[in-house]
């Protein structure tokens, strides 16, 4: 299913277009609730990342505020808002692609979601289908620079 479900993150990062490919996807009950792609270019908003466009859908999707009993997979590890964000929503699980040595928070440059001075941890897994994730961020920055 992991592999299944990040290929929807994949598809939905390839809907970005002139923002940096991320996408992700919200699921509940084997379901997915939501999906969503960057849109900070295109909205003009940084706050518009992937996780928390997806989170946002499956707050209103299932009327409430908690997603304790969702999983969120995501191309690219999250960012320190996003990893917050998780925290903030009582995210069940965060399954993502690509590791972000410069900005993760689920583990690379910091691992926010386990930090024991705050109440609620959300369960990671990073580097399901890393290299699709990664390749698609390559290729996305390689024609951003020619």
């Amino acid at each position: 299913m992991r592999k299944e479900m990040m290929r929807l993150a994949l598809e939905e990062a390839a809907r970005s277009g002139g923002d940096v490919p991320v996408g992700a996807v919200a699921v509940c009950g084997g379901e997915v609730i939501a999906a969503a792609h960057n849109e900070r270019e295109a909205a003009g908003d940084p706050f518009a990342h992937a996780e928390m466009l997806a989170m946002r859908r499956a707050c209103e999707k299932l009327g409430r505020r908690r997603l304790r009993d969702c999983t969120l997979y995501v191309t690219l590890e999250p960012c320190p808002m996003c990893a917050g964000a998780m925290m903030m929503a009582e995210l069940g699980a965060c399954v993502f692609g690509a590791y972000d040595p410069r900005q993760g928070c689920c583990g690379s440059v910091y691992d926010l979601p386990h930090d024991p001075a705050f109440f609620h941890r959300v369960a990671c897994t990073g580097g399901v289908m890393e290299e699709e994730c990664a390749e698609q961020l390559r290729t996305f920055f390689e024609k951003k620079r020619t």
